[in-house]
């Protein structure tokens, strides 16, 4: 059990990290400040959502959910699916600020519903 609630807390962590960097650089991104695109916070993130993802599969194996049965579960994968798209649109400088905005309140929306799902896990 103490390997469930280590990767719990991993899962987690790194769920709070990506959340803090994708704000971080969607407010750069937004602020004209581009030179995030050449440092460290154009990788770091990736890294992290690997370990976020990693996490994911083994509390998933460990709990013994299946998507197909645990409703939650299908719903959460499909709100992380839009919040990548979402987040991706957010990021993307061509497209107008109004539209990035939009795109990123969504994403974070999509958060929201998330953590609700991961939190209280319903059945649906």
């Amino acid at each position: 059990m103490i390997n469930y609630v280590l990767i719990k807390h991993i899962h987690i962590t790194a769920a709070a990290l990506s959340i803090l960097l994708f704000s971080i650089r969607v407010g750069l991104e937004l602020s004209h400040n581009t030179n995030w695109r050449k440092g460290p916070l154009r990788w770091v993130p990736h890294l992290n959502d690997t370990l976020l993802l990693s996490a994911a599969v083994g509390l998933v194996i460990l709990g013994s959910w299946n998507p197909g049965t645990s409703h939650w579960l299908t719903v959460k994968l499909f709100l992380v699916f839009g919040y990548i798209v979402a987040g991706v649109f957010a990021l993307r400088p061509n497209l107008s600020k109004k539209t990035r905005v939009t795109a990123c309140a969504l994403a974070l929306l999509q958060v929201i519903a998330i953590f609700y799902l991961a939190v209280h896990k319903p059945s649906l």
